[in-house]
This record gives C-alpha cells, structure tokens and sequence, in this order.
C-alpha cells in the first residue's frame, strides 16, 4: 500500500476488474493490429477512450495526484494493466505523450507546467510529442542548429526537426534549440514546450518504405514564444534533453511507470504471435521452426523480465538512471529476433497479398530498423552502457569543450 491510498493493490485490481467489464469496449487482438496509428481517426477515438479513463478514476496511475493522476504506486499500474487486456485502451498515448513529455516536464518543468499540461494530457484534451531529431543532425543530438534567439523579450524559433512520431496529431512537442553559440555543444541549448498550432510551424508527413505516414517533419519560421515555454532554465537544455532521453529509453524498453494498458511488448500491433503463425503455416513438426520460434519466445520472456530488474534496481538506486538503455537495448534486439523468426517461417508468403493474410510480416520486416534507431540506435545505447553505467573509458570527441562556432561542419 502506499499514502495515498488504503486500498490494497488487490482491492484496487478487483474494482479495474469491474469498472474495465462496465465501461471499456472489448477489443480482440486481430482487432487491436487493425489500428492505423497514422490515421486522424484513431487518434479522436484515444482521446475519447482516455477522458473515459479519467472520468472513471484510472488515468495516471502513477502521476501524482495534484497534477490529474491517482498518486499511486508501480504495483497498482501493472494490476491495471493486466487486467486491461483484451480491452479497447488508448494506447496511442503511452509514448510519447506520457511516458516521455509529460514524465519529462514532471521532472524538469515550472509548477505552472506541471499543472496546466499533465492533467490535460490525462483527460485526453492534449497529446505531447518530441521535437529533437534534425535533417542534418544524424545521432548527434546535442549538435542541434535550430536556434532561438530573444527579440524584444520573446523567443524566436527558427530550424527544423525530423523523424518526429505522430506530430501531425499533437498538440505541444518538446523542442530542443540552440540559444547560445558560444559556448560548447552541451552548453548553448534550451528545451521549449512549443505549441504546433500557431503561425510559422509547417508539419509534413513521411512517408516509410511501409506506406505509413506516422513519422513527421516540422520547419520553423519566426516562430514566437515567450518565457514560459521554457522547460527548466535557459541554457540548460541539455539536462532536460537527458531526462527526456532516460524517459525515452525506459519506455521503449516497457519500463515506465507512466504508461496505462499492455505495453509496447504486448501490443498487437507492434509484436508478432509466431505460435499463431506456425499453425497457420503448417510447420508445427519441423524442428528448425520449433528452434527458431523458441528462441524467439526466451528472448521476449527475458527482455521482459529484465524491464522489471532494471525498472526496480533504478527505483532502488543500484542501477544509475542511464541504465536505462539496457531496457532499450534489449528491446530492440528481441524485436529484431522476432521479426527475422517470423520472416523466415512465412518464406514467401510473407511477400504475396492472399488468403494466408501473411503479407504483414513482410510489411512488418520492411520496418524491422525502426526499433534499433528510435530513442537513440543501438549503437549509441551500448556506448552509454559502457561509459555511464559500467564506467569504461569515453570515446573521443574532437568537439569537446569547443565553442559551437567554431567547430567544423559539413558544407551539405
């Protein structure tokens, strides 16, 4: 139990039992991988199944109470989350919107942010999303060149971001820009709180090799803000920008408290049920599938399992924060397991549009890169792996410590 409550982890699951079977519509998991995550649509309906939530005394488990949420514990999010499978949950807002703004401006915002956006986000009358990646940025986050210089008291924005999930949907987006040149990389950002719907911001849409739309990319013209939109203090976007990144990192990994319902493990539309796949494929007696999807299997059990460890040993101060990449890492080495397994049990039909409804996988594999770049790549959650979390020696940097004027860049 915790303050906030005398009701038992148990009572409370019983009563999410109870109010789930009266309020939320049942969803089954074929229909569940029908959602269209870049349609407008969906995201109506998840704001609609989110004020249901609220309404009902279930939205932000774990936010406290004097900014919408219930105030309670971890063990109270995970009962309610398993016993909404098999209901209709907005999903959609788990990430970014909670997990990873509306955690972040819990950690570094104003009072006045907390307040005004948390909850609005928790009735469903807001979606918060990330503004960080650059076109010509690559894995360099801190060399951001969207800048924001002050005139006449107010912030003008001026740059571009990329590769932004679900801004067309959005309401606010955490943007990362640069307000100082003069001094190094790390030194010269502020993290703004910018609302997408004013004059001067363009939001496009990407297309993927996929077909989906859900990635964006937004240009900024004169665009103006004031004081308030800063998170934390000017110049030290980059604190903020790391808190995002640990936020980022333990969602992607389901290890953030601050989601509601199955997680990015469970979701039907983002994991594959190879069992179901092998029935369909009659490939039950072949040893060589029975490996591969077993392999599969241990592979999702243990990332599960180790979210929790993680989760608990970064609550308990035996892990640092940055531990969180291990979450991170892991997920996207099962993601990349699952994905090949299924491709090579479907074979061909993974690339023909027929009865089998196999073609999905195939779809599915296109995007296989997907998990080993967002929240950083692979590449980069292994070095802060090793550099802040077992303490091994940092790379080279030729910028380190260099006013951002001057150090080299590419002409393109």
């Amino acid at each position: 139990m915790t303050a906030e409550t005398t009701e038992t982890v148990a009572e409370f699951r019983s009563r999410a039992r109870a109010w789930l079977a009266e309020n939320m519509p049942r969803q089954s998991p074929e229909e569940a991988a029908l959602l269209e995550r870049d349609a407008e649509p969906s995201w109506v309906r998840a704001r609609e199944l989110q004020r249901t939530l609220y309404d009902g005394g279930f939205a932000g488990i774990c936010f406290p109470r004097e900014y919408g949420g219930l105030g309670l514990g971890y063990a109270y999010k995970k009962a309610f989350d398993a016993e909404s499978v098999g209901y209709e949950i907005p999903l959609l807002l788990n990430v970014p919107s909670f997990a990873i703004c509306c955690a972040t401006i819990l950690d570094m915002g104003s009072e006045e942010q907390k307040r005004a956006h948390i909850g609005a986000a928790l009735r469903g009358d807001e979606v918060l999303v990330q503004l960080l990646s650059e076109p010509n940025g690559g894995s360099d986050l801190a060399g951001v060149i969207t800048r924001a210089d002050r005139r006449d008291g107010r912030w003008i924005i001026n740059g571009a971001k990329t590769w932004s999930t679900w801004a067309f949907a959005a309401d606010y987006g955490l943007c990362l820009a640069r307000t100082n040149w003069d001094v190094p990389k790390h030194e010269g950002l502020t993290m703004f709180l910018l609302p997408l719907r004013q004059p001067g911001i363009t939001i496009n849409r990407i297309t993927q090799i996929n077909g989906s739309v859900e990635f964006c990319e937004e240009f900024f013209d004169d665009v103006e803000v004031g004081d308030d939109a800063v998170v934390g203090e000017p110049g030290q976007g980059w604190e903020v920008a790391s808190r995002q990144l640990y936020h980022e990192r333990r969602s992607m990994g389901d290890g953030s408290e601050y989601t509601s319902g199955p997680g990015i493990s469970d979701a039907q539309d983002v994991s594959i049920d190879l069992l179901s796949l092998v029935e369909l494929t009659n490939q039950g007696d072949s040893e060589r599938v029975r490996e591969m999807v077993g392999r599969a299997s241990v592979h999702r059990a243990v990332a599960g399992q180790l979210s929790e460890h993680v989760f608990h040993a970064v609550a308990g101060g035996s892990l640092p924060p940055t531990a969180g990449s291990i979450m991170r890492l892991m997920m996207a080495t099962t993601h990349d397991v699952e994905t090949d397994t299924a491709l090579a049990v479907a074979g061909p039909a993974a690339v023909i549009e027929d009865a089998a409804a196999q073609l999905d996988i195939g779809t599915r594999w296109l995007g296989r890169q997907i998990a080993s770049i967002g929240g950083g790549t692979t590449e980069m959650a292994r070095n802060v792996i090793g550099e802040r979390v077992l303490n091994f020696p940092r790379e080279y940097a030729a910028d380190r410590g260099v006013p951002f004027n001057q150090v080299r860049h590419s002409k393109a």
